[in-house]
């Protein structure tokens, strides 16, 4: 079956010949087609990005601090809520940027409620335990 296909018979003809059908074939000849790519087991899954809402204090928080160049980007796609006396800024980003500021920034006391509410977010994202 892998011969044929080496001398250019169809995915079609090589089913009708040996009773199958066109994916039992491709997966045959799976790692002869040209435009076949192999698929890494160990390769991490990507991330997709989640939008998450930032409270306000969080966000005033993270600009006077180093930031990634990631992470920073981030922040500046953020788009501005006004809700009640402060404000929200809905961030797109994956789950580990929308993490790393949690681990690597401390609080000052008046931000620890904006950032423990912040934090319950990104781990009911992740499915995480608080």
């Amino acid at each position: 079956m892998r011969t044929a296909y080496l001398e250019r018979r169809s995915i079609a003809a090589l089913a009708r010949n040996h009773g199958v059908s066109r994916g039992a074939i491709r997966t045959a000849v799976a790692d002869l087609m040209p435009d076949h790519t192999a698929i890494e087991e160990d390769a991490p899954a990507r991330e997709l990005p989640v939008t998450l809402d930032m409270p306000g204090k969080v966000a005033d928080f993270l600009r006077t601090t180093e930031l990634d160049d990631a992470e920073r980007a981030a922040l500046d796609q953020g788009v501005t809520v006004r809700r009640g006396q402060g404000y929200t800024l809905r961030v797109p980003a994956t789950a580990s940027v929308h993490r790393q500021p949690l681990d690597s920034a401390s609080a000052i006391p008046a931000q620890r409620k904006a950032r423990r509410e912040y934090a319950n977010r990104v781990n009911t994202l992740a499915g995480d335990t608080p």
